[in-house]
């Protein structure tokens, strides 16, 4: 045995020296990605094309400012809403998808802790015990039989002991599978992270969107004590005989029909609370009384914009980093399966005891033991090793293409989302300029009706396009504060570059 502890040591030190086979990894060069115009629509103002298009300020005339990490690293915060900000937290801390992700990153943790076995020795213990008689025996077994006058042929056999083994991860085999299991972890946590992104921005949505549905009902109802007070009118002056019975019928359509908006939206809110209980973790109902009533207030923020999109704010964003982590597992699992091309040194050892004696079991001469070097090589496998080397450098060739990708993604959400964000600005001041005169229009249209200048048809056309339009703004209003988050979370949503 003091023969052998060198060579342990010696080959120990020699699989933490050696090389480990198969490829090293190095972090992509992304370094030479093009850098195209962004698609601006420019600061909202009034300044008109020939054919009446809205002309994007530039220069000075643009006043927008830029957006920034600390805008994105606390975007809710920005709204200075208590109730969008409690809902975020709530969400972090309660959503059970969130709460899964965590599950996660925590399971593949364990699997870390797993990995770091294979450079540990394992040891296994057996015990054994027979008793055996015999009531035939063979005729030399009979004559022992006779010779000592016993009934019976006993044969008893009873064993204990320990089976070690340490296999000397000389080619790094062990070592890549280690390494395969940290970046598989740190892409656990990144996906865990991207939930909190994505859960942070289908709060912040789903909340814009409530309030917006909140004020879409709201302006149907006002429309609808306008028309209800016009049909009340012309209904009394009808059964007092001095109305037009066609325009009692068609202000009548017009009420009907602006209250059959009415149940949709009220169907669609109680859709929005329940989504938004569930993203904080809570049965839907549960969040009704606190989100019922909607406050008297604009989300809307002042314009902002970006010069460019960072490629360093693009790899900040976590479904690239987990991207780029899963590459890094795949890459060190080639050099895992390259690592069975190669022999694997073992030390094996036994300690044991054997006795055919119970009450003698543990006594000095029935001790044994052995230890020493034992090697394992494949030398004909079928060609297996081959191709399982093969599937996983196609798998690694796969991982780098999925990081490519998530980061094309991740550079087409951010244009998606400024061209919908800059754009809808300018959609916004043209239907202020609509609604301004909708309600113009709605006010002669009835002064007309009134004198007997016109039908009741301008009136009813008048009242539509009022709703109609106030609809819209409501929803430009609220959709450019959806676009904004959009944008912030295609930016990264708060998770800042190292």
């Amino acid at each position: 045995m003091k023969r052998l502890i060198p060579l342990v040591v010696i080959a120990a030190a020699g699989c933490c020296l050696l090389p480990s086979v198969g490829p090293d990894y190095k972090s992509p060069d992304m370094d030479g990605l093009p850098a195209y115009a962004m698609p601006d629509a420019g600061y909202p103002t009034t300044n008109r094309t020939e054919v009446g298009e809205w002309k994007p300020a530039e220069g000075k005339d643009d006043i927008r400012t830029l957006v920034t990490t600390n805008d994105i690293s606390c975007w809710w915060c920005r709204f200075d809403d208590d109730v969008l900000t409690n809902l975020v937290a709530s969400a972090v801390s309660s959503n059970l998808t969130y709460r899964m992700a965590q599950q996660r990153l925590q399971a593949s943790a364990w699997m870390l802790f797993g990995s770091y076995a294979a450079f540990m020795p394992k040891a296994t213990f057996g015990a054994s015990g027979t008793v055996g008689h015999h009531e035939r025996y063979t005729s030399s077994q009979y004559a022992s039989w006779l010779a000592s006058g016993s009934k019976r042929n006993y044969s008893d056999l009873f064993r204990a002991g320990f089976d070690a083994s340490w296999e000397i991860d000389i080619f790094g085999g062990s070592r890549r599978a280690t390494e395969a299991a940290w970046s598989e972890m740190a892409a656990s946590y990144w996906s865990l992270e991207d939930a909190w992104v994505t859960l942070t921005a289908e709060v912040g949505r789903e909340y814009i969107q409530l309030r917006t549905t909140q004020q879409r009902i709201a302006v149907a109802r006002t429309n609808l004590v306008l028309q209800t007070e016009t049909y009340d009118i012309l209904k009394s002056r009808f059964d007092s005989g001095i109305g037009d019975e066609l325009a009692v019928n068609q202000s009548k359509y017009v009420v009907d029909q602006t209250l059959a908006t009415i149940p949709p939206l009220l169907a669609e809110e109680e859709r929005l609370l329940n989504a938004i209980a569930v993203l904080t973790g809570d049965i839907p109902g549960a969040r009704h009384d606190e989100l019922k009533e909607c406050p008297d207030r604009d989300w809307l923020l002042a314009p902002e914009k970006i010069a460019e999109i960072p490629l360093d704010m693009i790899r900040a964003r976590p479904d690239v980093r987990a991207a780029e982590r899963k590459l890094a597992a795949q890459t060190a699992k080639v050099g895992v399966a390259k690592s069975l091309w190669f022999p694997k040194l073992y030390i094996n050892g036994y300690l044991g005891v054997e006795s055919v004696k119970v009450h003698k079991f543990l006594g000095k001469g029935d001790f044994y033991g052995s230890i020493g070097p034992a090697i394992s090589w494949p030398i004909f496998q079928g060609g297996s090793i081959y191709a399982n080397v093969k599937a996983e450098e196609a798998r690694m060739d796969e991982a780098f293409l999925a990081y490519e990708l998530a980061i094309q993604e991740a550079y087409r959400e951010v244009r998606n989302a400024y061209a919908e964000y800059t754009q809808q600005y300018h959609r916004y001041q043209a239907l202020q300029g609509a609604v301004k005169a909708a309600q113009d229009a709605v006010a002669i249209s009835n002064d007309l009706y009134k004198n007997g200048l016109r039908d009741f048809t301008a009136v009813i056309d008048a009242q539509r396009s009022l709703l109609s339009l106030e609809e819209s703004l409501v929803i430009s209003r609220g959709q450019i504060t959806v676009n904004l988050i959009a944008l912030y979370k295609a930016l990264g949503g708060g998770i800042v570059a190292d």
